[in-house]
């Protein structure tokens, strides 16, 4: 990372958040969506008119520098820290957000891509509750390993959607399993797919089944 790094807990706070859809007074359902490293905002909130569902409003926020967090998200947790506690942080003030308009948390949908979709994951294992829907696109819970996480709460079964190229150059496939495994005890309902040689991207197999998620909502 650069030298001009932020250094203080609100790393991403100031950051903008690019939305689409309904406006927020209106909006009957809600999506979240967390760009991966390198993207921006304006590039995730293009998944979403590719889904676009009607009753939606679709919130993209930004990460400062590009990035949710600086190094791997295999990497112990202290190392992506002040950065990952911030990301969270994004997303429960989006969430808030949306509930005291009215939208309830089994009408909003959490959607990641790569950094993104590991963010959206951990988020969602963290804080283990009923959601309209947690989709990982590329993505795997955070650090090190998964076996010895024990969170509590449970996700009452939310509709889970993993999606991953097999191999894909960043995400171990093995990760993307232990993930499926780790949310079904914490009581979700997942959907686990994996696509020979697609690459570090998104499919039209993928974008279906998260219309689907959506019109479920």
């Amino acid at each position: 990372m650069s030298s001009t790094t932020p250094q203080s807990v609100n790393v991403h706070q100031a950051q903008p958040v690019v939305q689409a859809g309904e406006p927020l007074d209106s909006a009957r359902a809600a999506m979240v969506l967390l760009h991966g490293r390198g993207a921006s905002a304006h590039d995730i909130i293009e998944l979403a008119r590719e889904v676009y569902q009607p009753g939606f409003i679709y919130l993209a926020p930004q990460a400062a520098e590009h990035t949710w967090y600086p190094n791997r998200f295999l990497a112990p947790l202290s190392s992506n820290e002040p950065w990952l506690s911030s990301a969270l942080s994004v997303i429960s003030t989006l969430l808030e957000k949306t509930h005291k308009s009215g939208i309830p948390l089994e009408k909003t949908v959490l959607l990641g891509f790569s950094q993104g979709a590991c963010l959206a994951l951990e988020y969602a294992a963290r804080n283990a509750r009923r959601y309209g829907g947690v989709i990982g696109l590329s993505g795997g819970l955070i650090g090190p390993e998964v076996h010895s996480r024990s969170d509590p709460g449970s996700l009452e079964g939310s509709p889970v959607f993993l999606g991953c190229s097999d191999p894909d150059p960043h995400i171990p496939r093995a990760r993307v399993e232990e993930t499926a495994s780790y949310l079904e005890r914490l009581g979700a309902q997942v959907t686990l797919r994996f696509y020979p040689e697609m690459g570090h991207t998104v499919n039209e197999d993928e974008l279906e089944i998260v219309r689907g998620i959506l019109r479920g909502v």
